[in-house]
């Protein structure tokens, strides 16, 4: 019986050990995305309150487990109204779903430091596998805090009508919403 419990404690402070956690540098970091307007224009937009955690036994990052939520309500089109739109029942309906989140399912080494992150994405109530391109621009050691620090890009591309956002033709307002993300994370 000592044994058992010995290997069991063993394995779970295997496990923690070699599983880093990595927090978002908010200072660092931008959640955006944008859309064709009129077919002629691009609109950016952010979302300004996220979170972001990776955890990751592999200095490559290429074992990582990836988890965003992002606040609806923060959503910022440099716009008041068109804010105000996007949060109402005709787009993201934040009263009733006001949180986003992305939880990975699986990482895959590209080529060099570029990556393919697939996961789930759950936005309007509605959860879909997405694929993002991420590349790992790099890490190094913050000299300020001495702390480890890596920066990544995601690009990537949603469809709005597959999570129901918004009924405006496509010829008003895109369908696909591209996705671009810097992230900073801190070990």
């Amino acid at each position: 019986m000592k044994k058992i419990f010995f290997t069991i404690a063993l394995m779970s402070s295997t496990i923690v050990t070699f599983g880093q956690t990595w927090t978002l540098d908010k200072a660092h970091a931008k959640l955006g995305f944008n859309v064709t307007h009129m077919m002629v224009s691009e609109v950016d937009g952010s979302f300004k309150n996220f979170d972001l955690k990776v955890t990751s036994s592999k200095d490559d990052f290429s074992d990582a487990v990836v988890e965003l939520t992002a606040d609806v309500n923060s959503i910022d089109t440099d716009n008041d109204n068109r804010d105000k739109d996007l949060k109402s029942d005709k787009f993201f309906d934040a009263a009733k779903y006001p949180t986003l989140t992305f939880k990975s399912t699986s990482i895959k080494k590209a080529e060099g430091k570029k990556y393919k992150l697939a996961g789930d994405l759950t936005l309007h109530g509605v959860t879909k596998p997405v694929v993002l391109d991420l590349i790992l621009n790099g890490t190094t050691t913050n000299p300020m805090n001495k702390k480890t620090i890596a920066g990544f890009k995601a690009l990537g591309s949603i469809k709005r009508s597959d999570f129901n956002l918004g009924s405006a033709p496509a010829a008003v307002i895109s369908d696909e919403v591209n996705i671009v993300a810097n992230i900073e994370i801190n070990k």
